[in-house]
């Protein structure tokens, strides 16, 4: 007999301090897939639904995929773009049913202007159409805000095991992998239980790219799978831009039939997420002490990379932050590279006026001014590319297409600088190669994010060094003004 699968994808990591709502058109701005161009799409990619589509052609499933939906970070997701993401899978489940099992790709920080756990109210309303027996899984990101009420309602969850998240692939195939299980009978009834604590960061922020906490948690988690009847271990280092209730880290074990040991291991592994809370890899400097260090090491291999943490758009800031730029141009670098800066303005004005021109005009700080305030710049315009287009090479989103919009690359002082239309993450090397810039020969190269860079410029670095300029992903809890998160709370009131 054929199983029939679903799958689909609905993913959006919401900071709740973000003034920019999240819809269709942000989604159709990254990823937005509907029915026949899913699975066709994302074939051969570093996508969980590649993962499942492998397995899915191993063991000849007939696998419908309604839609796949990827936003960049940002703020709310409007309560109609919600309800058109939640009705695609539902209404598939009523139109092209019955299934025998469920295969969804979800973040796990998701929130509405209607809803505070967004994954929690889709795998809830899926687990009522299908009834408590067929399979219901889901991955997530390593900084999902996890809910019990998403516990309670999947048969599994996976995390991701990296940060930079360089296995969705794998995460994918795991889900499949175990969504086969239980439909062949090797599996009961699964369930999924859920820990956590009074926390609203965690596990070293889930940085595995150094030996500290997340990489302890997660051989932990490696070492309890191995147990009969463990299924799946996940640690969830949180998201703790969101001002929800249910922000912070979490551990959920997907098991069958052995709740109380499955219990055991999700308060082990909290408890040691606690113990650990002080803990950090990494460290954050301003941007006139990361260009002291810069100037005061001298000439040596490969770029100092700076990543602009406080205005990472992985983590829903606007992308328009000069500060981090500023600091760098006026410090006098050279050979320097920055990517990228998001101001469809400017990003047009280049491509209008073409190679060669000259540009003075203001850069930055369009979204929210009180936040990140403009730089009044003048620029050459170097390259410019009309609509933004490429295709990811590296080992993050390998495969996938980009188009960021009209964008160029403006030579301001000693700094080439990626201007972009729409907001994006710079986690692969190709926004600046496709703008004619070879990162490996500059002396500085700066991007804007937290730690996703490190997958493809952490081969590269000379040294990585972290800022915190201007922005709404501060590594400083304490600047935000929580009114919803459940408090007393580490470490805004407990040491």
């Amino acid at each position: 007999m054929t199983r029939r699968v679903l799958t689909a994808q609905i993913k959006h990591e919401t900071n709740t301090f973000s003034i920019l709502p999240t819809t269709l058109d942000s989604y159709r701005a990254r990823v937005f897939l509907e029915g026949g161009a899913v699975l066709p799409a994302l074939k051969g990619t570093n996508n969980e639904i590649a993962g499942v589509l492998d397995v899915a052609n191993q063991e000849g499933w007939d696998l419908v995929a309604p839609i796949a939906a990827d936003a960049t970070p940002s703020g709310r997701v409007s309560a109609q773009s919600w309800s058109y993401l939640k009705s695609s899978v539902l209404n598939a489940l009523e139109k092209d049913g019955p299934f025998d099992a469920i295969c969804l790709s979800l973040h796990g920080a998701m929130v509405t202007q209607t809803c505070e756990d967004a994954e929690g109210e889709l795998v809830a309303a899926v687990r009522q159409r299908v009834g408590p027996d067929t399979p219901v899984l889901a991955t997530l990101d390593l900084h999902a805000n996890a809910t019990r009420l998403l516990a309670d309602n999947a048969s599994a969850l996976i995390s991701y095991w990296t940060y930079p998240h360089i296995d969705m692939y794998e995460r994918g195939k795991q889900m499949a992998g175990l969504a086969r299980r239980m439909m062949n009978g090797e599996i009961g009834r699964a369930r999924t239980v859920i820990g956590r604590r009074e926390q609203l960061d965690g596990f070293d922020h889930g940085r595995t790219t150094h030996d500290g906490p997340m990489n302890e948690a997660l051989r932990r988690a490696r070492a309890f799978e191995a147990e009969d009847g463990i299924l799946a271990v996940s640690v969830n280092a949180g998201f703790p831009w969101a001002d929800i209730a249910d922000a912070g880290p979490s551990v959920t074990v997907s098991h069958d039939g052995r709740p109380g040991r499955a219990r055991d291991i999700a308060d082990n592994i909290v408890q040691f997420g606690w113990d650990t809370r002080h803990e950090r890899t990494i460290g954050h400097l301003s941007p006139s002490a990361a260009l002291a260090r810069i100037k005061a090491a001298g000439p040596g291999n490969g770029p100092f990379v700076l990543g602009d943490f406080s205005d990472n758009p992985g983590g829903g800031s606007y992308g328009d932050s000069p500060a981090l730029l500023q600091a760098m141009v006026e410090g006098g670098l050279k050979n320097a590279a920055f990517a990228v800066i998001c101001y469809p303005e400017a990003a047009r004005a280049a491509v209008q006026a073409g190679v060669g021109a000259e540009l003075t005009m203001p850069l930055g700080g369009k979204f929210d001014p009180t936040v990140t305030p403009s730089f009044q710049m003048t620029g050459m315009v170097k390259h410019v590319s009309a609509e933004g287009k490429f295709t990811f090479e590296g080992p993050m989103m390998r495969g996938m297409a980009a188009a960021m919009g009209p964008s160029a690359l403006l030579q301001i002082g000693g700094v080439e600088t990626v201007v972009i239309s729409n907001r994006f993450q710079p986690y692969d090397r190709m926004f600046l190669v496709h703008f004619g810039v070879t990162p490996e020969e500059k002396s500085v190269v700066a991007v804007k994010l937290a730690h996703h860079f490190r997958a493809a410029y952490g081969p590269m670095a000379r040294e990585v060094t972290l800022v915190d300029a201007a922005g709404i992903t501060s590594p400083d809890p304490k600047k935000f003004p929580f009114k919803n998160l459940r408090r007393p709370i580490w470490p805004l009131d407990i040491g």
